[in-house]
């Protein structure tokens, strides 16, 4: 249970981390609703320092808010996207969008209600969690991800090693007129296509 301090500053998180979402999705200029991201993910690593989740917290402000918020500020900034013109036939996909919005909700009913139906679940962990004083949360989930899901987490990690590879192949352009290194040919040089030795004579320039 949350004690006086802890409770006000829940709410408080709660409360900024919901309204900053709302105003990401009703803000006008993607700026703003960049800025207001950025914000409920200040508040959401708030809520997980909260409830003993440091690890998860440091990974939301470091990796969400230092990474991807400030690249979406900066696409958003440099691109000039018309986005009063993307808007105009967002109406037609508002069956699809509360279609998505319903199955989401039915998961997180089930996943909220499944403490109900069988309260033991939530009790009998996968891997047992030390106590707090034993081991910080940050070095039992390391012990965790490197010894019971070494392969997982190296698997997931050559999955994001190929979509980046993917990702520069894909949007990598070369402009016809620009100068590039050639590796293989600078090394393949001989002193005959090196250099160009001319003879001049007295008294005359090249």
């Amino acid at each position: 249970m949350l004690n006086g301090i802890e409770a006000i500053f829940f709410y408080l998180f709660a409360f900024v981390a919901v309204a900053s979402a709302f105003m990401v999705i009703s803000a006008r200029n993607p700026v703003h609703s960049v800025l207001f991201l950025i914000l409920a993910f200040v508040n959401a690593a708030g809520l997980f320092l909260l409830t003993g989740a440091e690890f998860l917290a440091m990974i939301l402000i470091v990796v969400y808010v230092g990474a991807v918020a400030v690249l979406f500020l900066f696409v958003v900034m440099m691109l000039d996207v018309d986005f009063a013109d993307l808007k105009r036939g967002a109406l037609q996909y508002a069956p699809i969008g509360a279609m998505v919005g319903l199955i989401l909700a039915a998961e997180l009913v089930i996943v909220l209600g499944g403490t109900a139906f069988s309260p033991e679940l939530a009790q009998s962990p996968a891997v047992p969690i030390p106590p707090v004083a034993e081991r910080h949360n940050t070095a039992a989930l390391g012990d965790v991800l490197y010894t019971n899901y070494v392969y997982f987490f190296q698997l997931a990690g050559l999955v994001l090693l190929v979509a980046m590879i993917g990702a520069i192949v894909l949007t990598l352009r070369h402009k016809p007129g620009v100068r590039r290194q050639d590796i293989s040919t600078q090394v393949a040089r001989t002193p005959e296509t090196a250099i160009e030795i001319k003879k001049v004579e007295t008294g005359k320039g090249i």
